[in-house]
């Protein structure tokens, strides 16, 4: 009992997969971060054009 408690503190395998875990969850955050301000953006941008055109049109 007391070799698999040494084995196990021993192995890097778990904190290896907790790192891959946190930085898969920090690139899926910053992923979500960038789409929402895209997002944001490109529908005031569009709503812009839509009232430049519309505003041109009247004329």
């Amino acid at each position: 009992m007391m070799n698999f408690i040494k084995t196990f503190r021993a192995s890097e395998d778990g904190a290896v997969t907790v790192d891959w875990v946190v930085l898969t969850a920090a690139v899926v955050g910053l992923a979500v971060a960038a789409y929402t301000t895209i997002e944001t953006n490109s529908t005031g941008l569009i709503d812009a054009a839509a009232a430049r055109v519309a505003l041109e049109n009247d004329y």
